[in-house]
């Protein structure tokens, strides 16, 4: 009965220990996998911006609609620039994101063409509703889906405008962080440098001595 015990003592011990590496191996991968995540949000979110949209409208309108709303544009009833304007402001924060680099991504020309596009996305999404929202909606339950789906489509674009211009700040203040970092260790090796050589004269004069 004493080795029985000691067996299963060993062998809970052995599978608690197993479980503990396990539940380490999750929680580091799901660490690595959040901060892939938050790393790559300006890219994320540009995709996000780019199909979002543009899947709302084709839950929308057929594409004989879409193609009827390109060559009829109406700025009060057509809905087919609310994902453009989504697809050009992601496509040049997207390229405004890849030809930068630390310093730039820090106070430079990201976060500065990232709040313009966003900015101004906003006002011709706010102006467009006030002219589509303005009507009242014809028709019964469907269409109150129809309006809801409007709904949906306005507020997709607008928050992910916001969405733009909270990942490029918090990325611009990372990035600041780095620099900082960097500018510190800069100067602590070149302090070290400047240091060095005159424990080397002293050492000198002492053998000398």
């Amino acid at each position: 009965m004493g080795l029985i015990s000691k067996e299963e003592i060993s062998k809970s011990r052995r599978y608690s220990s197993s479980l503990w590496r396990v539940i380490k191996t999750i929680f580091v991968l799901f660490t690595m996998f959040l901060s892939f995540i938050l790393f790559s949000a300006p890219i994320f979110l540009a995709v996000a911006d780019a199909l979002l949209p543009s899947a709302l409208l084709h839950r929308l309108s057929s594409p004989a609609n879409l193609s009827s709303h390109l060559t009829n544009y109406d700025f009060r009833h057509s809905l087919i620039d609310i994902p453009l304007i989504s697809i050009v402001r992601s496509a040049v924060i997207l390229c405004v994101y890849g030809f930068c680099d630390g310093p730039k991504l820090s106070r430079g020309p990201y976060l500065t063409i990232t709040m313009i596009c966003s900015i101004l996305s906003l006002i011709y999404v706010s102006l467009k509703a006030a002219f589509v929202f303005g009507e009242p909606a014809i028709g019964d339950g469907g269409g109150n889906y129809f309006r809801a789906a409007e709904v949906a489509l306005f507020l997709s674009s607008s928050v992910l405008a916001i969405g733009h211009i909270v990942v490029a700040y918090r990325t611009s203040c990372r990035e600041r962080r780095k620099l900082l970092v960097f500018k510190i260790d800069i100067e602590a090796v070149s302090a070290c440098k400047n240091v060095y050589p005159r424990y080397q004269k002293i050492l000198q004069l002492e053998r000398l001595k």
